[in-house]
């Protein structure tokens, strides 16, 4: 861990966020900038119509393969000490290249690296991988955890009565384990979403026309060449563009991952409320600090970090989703510096659900604690003697028993009077004589179970 970083990213938070740097840095930008240009010179070779450009066989395709595989910080340090001089970042990979091509004795394909191509074609084919990979192999593997342990906690607490609070005031109950499936359920959505949104990318040339492309090799058909590759990458082919990916698929990504921090913030702050209750309990890590002054605090620190970093990435991706698909006519290099910043963006949203994880990990529910809340707050069965007297054709069934319970705490004695007088067949008054807070949770089991 840096003492001296600027970004908490970097220094505080190095370790939690350490798995990210092989998607988001600077190394990894080059490596996969790298990747996608000696990938298109293998396309290239296989094009019959690039007769110049002669076929690389296995061999060769796997030694110029292992230039990506095996891209280490010393390839990258001599890419940036080439930008020194050239201050162009993807012309430096092409010098870079050319030289690795001489080494291998393959000068005759120096001309076809960055064949036709302008920066943009490279650049948006590696941040949209770089996103891909990112988001499918590190942050939907611990979003999953985050799920499956809410949905664990939702099954194991389907039949645990908890009063509801609306608007902070007592109301009708519920069960922890409904409550929480709430937010598995909205998770549920988001994570699918996430599974099968296709990024997309380009790869057409200086202003999206093929022009260079087409004047070279005017009998090759560059739009089904440039569909094909960009497929073989795993991305969506997008032919119609101007010198800039528009990056309407990539914001869709990002405001899917935004909508999952709201979720998983709106989580945090429930969490939080609930521990304030009392009614959820932290487990008690004998080794942490609770507060400098007040030795008996152990506080709700997990959950407070994770609403935290959800905010500050979707401050990010919400100004990444609508700067980046702009762009002044054919291209300018407003979203250039933007674009950087998308792995600062899923860093927050990483801490933020291995800080939910962790919350979850710690807490319990208090039974004691959800008891007691029920039991003192008998009025809130009032919604149900009043749906009764409807049923039996009570015009001011309402009115009649806000009139008995409005602003007034009852318990079970007080209730049990209130049911006493109330003219209706003994059947029902029978059924809501037995009635109490802790039965009173509709369907709550099913759909806890949902």
């Amino acid at each position: 861990m840096s003492l001296t970083a600027l970004s908490p990213l970097d220094g505080r938070y190095y370790e939690d966020t350490k798995p990210l740097r092989t998607c988001f840095s600077e190394y990894a930008l080059m490596r996969y900038r790298v990747y996608i240009e000696i990938e298109y010179l293998i396309a290239l070779s296989k094009e019959p119509g690039v007769k110049e450009c002669t076929e690389l066989d296995n061999d060769t395709q796997t030694q110029l393969k292992s230039i990506y595989k095996n891209f280490s910080i010393n390839d990258a340090q001599n890419i940036k000490q080439i930008e020194e001089k050239t201050k162009h970042d993807v012309k430096a990979i092409e010098y870079f290249l050319q030289e690795k091509l001489r080494e291998n004795n393959l000068t005759s394909h120096i001309p076809f690296i960055h064949f036709a191509l302008t920066s943009e074609d490279i650049n948006n084919l590696a941040y949209s991988l770089m996103w891909q990979h990112a988001v499918q192999k590190i942050y939907s593997k611990e979003l999953e955890h985050v799920y499956l342990k809410l949905k664990s906690l939702a099954q194991q607490y389907a039949q645990l009565p908890m009063l509801s609070m609306t608007h902070g005031q007592p109301a009708t109950p519920t069960t922890a384990g409904k409550e929480l499936n709430v937010f598995v359920m909205r998770l549920q959505r988001q994570i699918q979403q996430l599974k099968n949104h296709k990024l997309q990318g380009k790869l057409n040339g200086a202003t999206g026309t093929f022009a260079a492309h087409t004047i070279a090799y005017p009998d090759v058909d560059w739009i089904n060449f440039s569909k094909k590759f960009i497929s073989s990458l795993g991305l969506e082919p997008l032919t119609v563009t101007t010198q800039v990916n528009s990056y309407d698929s990539l914001a869709e990504s990002y405001q899917t991952i935004s909508r999952i921090n709201t979720i998983l913030l709106d989580l945090s702050r429930d969490m939080w409320l609930y521990i304030s209750r009392g009614i959820f309990k932290q487990k008690v890590n004998e080794n942490e600090v609770g507060s400098s002054t007040m030795p008996h605090k152990v506080n709700p620190i997990y959950f407070e970090n994770a609403e935290g970093n959800a905010g500050m990435a979707n401050a990010l991706f919400n100004h990444l989703a609508q700067t980046l698909p702009i762009s002044r006519m054919q291209r300018d290099l407003s979203g250039s510096t933007i674009i950087r910043n998308q792995g600062v963006a899923l860093a927050h949203s990483f801490l933020t659900v291995k800080n939910i994880r962790k919350g979850l990990e710690r807490v319990e529910p208090d039974t004691s604690r959800l008891e007691n809340e029920l039991n003192e707050h008998w009025e809130i069965l009032a919604e149900a003697v009043q749906t009764v007297l409807r049923k039996y054709g009570r015009e001011n069934a309402y009115d009649e028993i806000k009139r008995l319970t409005h602003g007034i705490q009852l318990n079970e004695t007080t209730y049990t009077q209130l049911v006493d007088k109330l003219g209706i067949p003994s059947g029902e008054k029978k059924k809501l004589l037995a009635l109490t807070p802790f039965i009173y949770l509709g369907q709550c089991s099913n759909l806890s179970a949902l």
